[in-house]
C-alpha cells in the first residue's frame, strides 16, 4: 500500500509477484522486461555506487525493515551518506521504514546488481538478523546468498519451514522448501522435499507452482512410495482447482497404491477421494462415484495401533453411504468430538475440515457443524491457506444464512470471492445461490442459476448441480411456485449424497405437499426419516414434525406443527423456524383459526423481513393480509443506516476484537474505531460492548 500509494492498478501488478514476498518477505523481487523498469534501471546504475549498493541492500529485503537495513550496511561498507543520492533522486525514502517511489524501482534496484554482488547483500542481511528472533529470514537470505549446494543449509531451511507460522504461512514454508530442495545433494532427500513444498504451494493456492514441482520431482528418481505422493499431490490439485470428475478417479488410484506402502496415508487419500467423489456428484464415473470409492475405502486394510479421529471420519463418511445414517452416526459423532475436543495438527485441519463439518451435518448438529467450520477458516486464514480457505468460506455462508444472518454471508462472499480468484479455484458458490433464493426475484435469479448450473455440468461438480437445484426449489417456495419447486427438489433429493440428500427432502415434503403431490410427499417424507431416526438433535426431530404435520390433517397436523416450532425454536435455525411457522400460520388459517394463524405469521414475516428473504417474506404477507390483518412491505425508512465502514467495525466489534486488533486488520487508529463504535452505538440505541454482542444479526445489516 505504501509503495503503490493505494493505486489499484499497481497493487494488481505487486500482487503477482508471489505471495511468498508479500507475506513475510521469503522471495525476491520480480524481474521482468517492463519498459519503466528498464528507465529505472538506467537511472540506478547512474547513480555513485554506494547509492547503488544501498539500494540494493534495501531492494533485497521486501519487509521494508529501515532497521535491518542500517544494521546491514556497515556489514557492507556502507554509511548513512550511501542513502542521500538515492532519495535525492526520489527513488527510495527511508524513515522508520523503507519506501520505494514504485514497486518497479524495488526491482530495478535488485536487477543492476550482479550475482556476486546479490549474493554479498543477503549475506549482510543474514549477518545483521537475530538467530533467535529471526531465525527464518536470516535462513532465507543465508540459502538466497549459496552460491551452489549446501545440505546442511537445507537441512536448516527444511526445519523451519516447519515452524514458519504467522509469518507467511503456507507461502513461505513452500518458498523455503523450494530453496531447501535446490540446495540437497540426496536425490531421495531432495524429492521429499519438493514434494512437501508442492503440497504448501497446493494449499496456498499457487496450482502452477505445484504442478510445476510435481514435475521437477518426477525428474528425479523417485522411490514407490514417492511416486504414489506423487500422484496423491497431482490428485489434489485437480480437486482444489477444478473439482470435476476426473479427481475422484485419481485419488481412488493414488489411495489404492498407496495401501501396501503407507496404510495411514492410503487412508487420508480415501478422505480426499471420499470429498472428490462428494462433489462430483451424480456426475462421477461410476467406477470412481461415492459409492465405490465406499467400497474401496471399506476394503482397505485397518489402520495401525488405535483409530485416530481420522480413521474414525473415513469408516463413518463410509458407513454413511455403505449402511445408512444409524451406521454411519457412531464413528462419525466420536470423530467430530475428537477433532473439536482435542488438538489436531493444523495440516490434518486444513486436510479434512469440510470433511469434519460435514460429519458433523450428517448428525444434525447446528453447533458443531459451526464450530468445526469456525475451526477450519481460522486455521486457514492464520496460515495463509488459501485452498482449503475458499473450501471453508464456501461452507460458512451456508451456515450464516441457516442462522439468518444473511448481511454476514454478504460480507463472507467478497472474501470468498478475491479468495477463489487469486487462487484460480473453479467452483459453485453455495452462499451465492442460496441468497439468490433467499431475495425471491425469480428475473434476476433464474439466470444467474442455470449459468451456474452450466458452469458446474462443464466441470463434472454434481454437488454444484445439487445446490442450484436446492437453490431454485427455495426460490419458488419463496414465491409459492409449488409445481416448480417440486420439480426441482425431486432433482436435488435424487441419488445418495450422504449429509445433503437429506437437507434436501424437506424443501421437497414441503412443495410436493402444497401442489398436491401427496404421494411424493409422503414417499420424501419416508425417506427423511431414515435419516433423522436415532437422532437427539432438534434440528432433526423438528424438520421431521413439520414434514409429518405437512402430510397430517386435524388434529395430528397441529400436534406436529406446534412440536416443529417448539424443538426449532431451541435452536438458531432463524431460517427454518420462520418456514415452520409460515406453513403453520397457512394451514391455521386455512383452518379458521385466524388469530392463531396470525401470531406465526406475523413472526414469520419479520424473521423474514429482517433476513433479507424477501420471497417467504412477501408469501408470509399475503397470508397475514387474507387473515384481516393490515401489513405492509417492511421498509427502514425510520432506520438509521450504518455505514459499510460501521458496519464492518461493529461486525468485528461483536465477535470480541479490540479496537487495536480492529484498527490493525482496518488499517486505521485505535481512536478512530472508537469514535466509529460511538457512531454505531448511537445508531443501533444501545451503549456497550455486550449490548452490541446480543443484538441480533440483522441490525446490523445496512438497508440503503
Amino acid at each position: 500500500m505504501a509503495e503503490t500509494r493505494g493505486n489499484p492498478l499497481a497493487l494488481l501488478e505487486l500482487s503477482r509477484s508471489g505471495r511468498a514476498e508479500l507475506l513475510g518477505g521469503f522471495a525476491l523481487p520480480t524481474a521482468g522486461a517492463d519498459a519503466l523498469q528498464e528507465r529505472y534501471e538506467r537511472r540506478i546504475r547512474a547513480l555513485p555506487e554506494p547509492a547503488r549498493q544501498l539500494l540494493l541492500l534495501a531492494s533485497a529485503d521486501p519487509t521494508g525493515d529501515a532497521a535491518l537495513l542500517w544494521r546491514a550496511a556497515p556489514l557492507l561498507g556502507l554509511g548513512l551518506e550511501a542513502a542521500a543520492p538515492a532519495e535525492e533522486a526520489q527513488l527510495v525514502e527511508i524513515t522508520r521504514s523503507v519506501r520505494f517511489r514504485h514497486p518497479l524501482v524495488r526491482s530495478a534496484a535488485y536487477a543492476a546488481g550482479t550475482a556476486e554482488e546479490r549474493r554479498a547483500v543477503h549475506r549482510a542481511l543474514a549477518g545483521a538478523l537475530d538467530d533467535e528472533g529471526e531465525r527464518q529470514r536470516r535462513l532465507w537470505h543465508l540459502a538466497t546468498a549459496a552460491a551452489g549446494p549446501d545440505d546442511q543449509l537445507a537441512a536448516e531451511l527444511a526445519e523451519a519451514a516447519q515452524g514458519v507460522g504467522s509469518r507467511g504461512g503456507m507461502a513461505a514454508a513452500s518458498a523455503l522448501l523450494r530453496r531447501s530442495a535446490e540446495l540437497t545433494t540426496d536425490t531421495r532427500l531432495r524429492v521429499e522435499r519438493t514434494l512437501s513444498a508442492a503440497q504448501a504451494s497446493l494449499d496456498t493456492g499457487a496450482f502452477e507452482t505445484a504442478l510445476g514441482l510435481l514435475a521437477r520431482a518426477e525428474a528425479l528418481p523417485a522411490d514407490a512410495l514417492q511416486g504414489a505422493r506423487i500422484d496423491l499431490i497431482r490428485g489434489r490439485t485437480d480437486r482444489a482447482a477444478r473439482s470435476g470428475r476426473e479427481a475422484p478417479a485419481a485419488l481412488l488410484r493414488a489411495a489404492r497404491r498407496l495401501e501396501p506402502l503407507d496404510s495411514r496415508l492410503a487412508r487420508h487419500t480415501y478422505l480426499d477421494a471420499w470429498s472428490a467423489a462428494l462433489v462430483a456428484g451424480g456426475l462421477a464415473d461410476p467406477d470412481s462415484d461415492l459409492a465405490a470409492v465406499c467400497a474401496a475405502a471399506g476394503a482397505a486394510p485397518p489402520p495401525p495401533g488405535a483409530p485416530t479421529a481420522a480413521d474414525l471420519l473415513l469408516d463413518g463418511l463410509a458407513a454413511l453411504i455403505n449402511d445408512g445414517t444409524s451406521a454411519g452416526r457412531p464413528p462419525l459423532r466420536e470423530a467430530v468430538t475428537g477433532f473439536l475436543d482435542h488438538e489436531m495438527p493444523t495440516a490434518l485441519w486444513l486436510h479434512c475440515g469440510v470433511l469434519v463439518a460435514n460429519a458433523a451435518l450428517s448428525l444434525w448438529d447446528y453447533d458443531r457443524w459451526e464450530a468445526a467450520n469456525a475451526r477450519h477458516v481460522e486455521l486457514a486464514r492464520a496460515g495463509g491457506a488459501l485452498a482449503p480457505l475458499a473450501n471453508a468460506l464456501n461452507v460458512r455462508r451456508v451456515i450464516a444464512l441457516w442462522r439468518g444472518d444473511v448481511e454476514f454471508a454478504r460480507e463472507l462472499g467478497l472474501e470468498e470471492s478475491t479468495v477463489k480468484q487469486v487462487t484460480g479455484t473453479r467452483r459453485v458458490s453455495y452462499g451465492d445461490l442460496f441468497l439468490l433464493a433467499y431475495r425471491g426475484h425469480a428475473a434476476e435469479a433464474l439466470p444467474l442459476i442455470a449459468e451456474s448450473s452450466a458452469e458446474a455440468t462443464a466441470r463434472g461438480e454434481g454437488l454444484g448441480l445439487y445446490f442450484t437445484d436446492r437453490a431454485t426449489a427455495l426460490l419458488h417456495l419463496g414465491l409459492g411456485h409449488y409445481a416448480e419447486a417440486t420439480v426441482a427438489a425431486v432433482r436435488a433429493a435424487t441419488g445418495d449424497l450422504g449429509p445433503f440428500t437429506a437437507q434436501a427432502l424437506p424443501d421437497l415434503v414441503e412443495a410436493a405437499a402444497r401442489s398436491g403431490a401427496t404421494s411424493v410427499a409422503e414417499a420424501a417424507l419416508a425417506r427423511l426419516v431414515t435419516y433423522t431416526a436415532g437422532s437427539d438433535q432438534e434440528w432433526a426431530t423438528g424438520l421431521e414434525a413439520r414434514a409429518r404435520a405437512l402430510v397430517s390433517n386435524g388434529a395430528a397436523a397441529d400436534r406436529h406443527y406446534a412440536e416443529a416450532v417448539e424443538r426449532l425454536g431451541r435452536t438458531r435455525l432463524t431460517f427454518e423456524l420462520a418456514r415452520t411457522r409460515l406453513v403453520y400460520g397457512e394451514w391455521l388459517r386455512r383452518e379458521r383459526r385466524r388469530a392463531d394463524a396470525r401470531h406465526h405469521l406475523k413472526q414469520a414475516f419479520e424473521e423474514f423481513a429482517a433476513m433479507g428473504a424477501d420471497g417467504f417474506a412477501e408469501r408470509a404477507r399475503h397470508e397475514l393480509l387474507a387473515t384481516g390483518e393490515k401489513v405492509r412491505k417492511r421498509t427502514a425508512d425510520t432506520v438509521d443506516d450504518l455505514t459499510p465502514q460501521e458496519e464492518h467495525i461493529a461486525r468485528l466489534a461483536r465477535e470480541g476484537r479490540t479496537n487495536a486488533e480492529i484498527g490493525a486488520e482496518l488499517y486505521i487508529s485505535d481512536r478512530t474505531v472508537e469514535w466509529h463504535l460511538r457512531k454505531v452505538f448511537g445508531k443501533l440505541g444501545i451503549s456497550s460492548r455486550k449490548e452490541l454482542r446480543d443484538a441480533p444479526p440483522h441490525l446490523l445489516s445496512r438497508t440503503r
